[in-house]
């Protein structure tokens, strides 16, 4: 795949990602605490299984695509950008790994209103970098079409 078919790829990974987040983070994590406390923990456990290929798997896409970037990025794309949305990417995923996935398995046991709101709130993190990492890759995609 040429440099620029592989940062096409990416974008579009990335983005699919930032609306993902949005509607996870507006619409999908304000409802938990509307489940029912005899009903959460089977919600819980099927949000956890269904969401996982829809978000793991372009996680991957987008990690891919973007290490990938570092060796074969169009001219339109600098080196440093490259870095800075590897960085970014990691740290939507140190994110992940730390914050959000800890409170889904503790939900696992139940709604625990604490945990549901620094799962709400963690996750601002998540929704505020992929954010930044999408307007990244729109701006060098905006450049590379000029």
């Amino acid at each position: 795949m040429n440099g620029s078919a592989l940062f096409v790829v990416n974008l579009i990974a990335t983005w699919y990602m930032v609306g993902l987040i949005w509607m996870v983070q507006i619409v999908h994590y304000n409802m938990f605490d509307r489940v029912g406390l005899e009903q959460f923990q089977q919600y819980e456990a099927d949000h956890n299984r269904l969401i996982t290929p829809i978000v793991g798997v372009p996680m991957l896409f987008e990690l891919a695509t973007a290490v990938l970037l570092l060796f074969s990025a169009p001219d339109s794309f600098p080196r440093g950008a490259a870095i800075v949305g590897l960085a970014l990417i990691g740290l939507i995923w140190l994110s992940t790994v730390v914050l959000q996935i800890p409170c889904h398995t503790q939900l696992l046991s139940g709604f625990d209103e604490a945990i549901y709101r620094r799962l709400v709130n963690s996750n601002w993190i998540r929704t505020g970098l992929w954010t930044v990492r999408g307007g990244l890759m729109a701006y060098y995609a905006f450049i590379a079409i000029r």
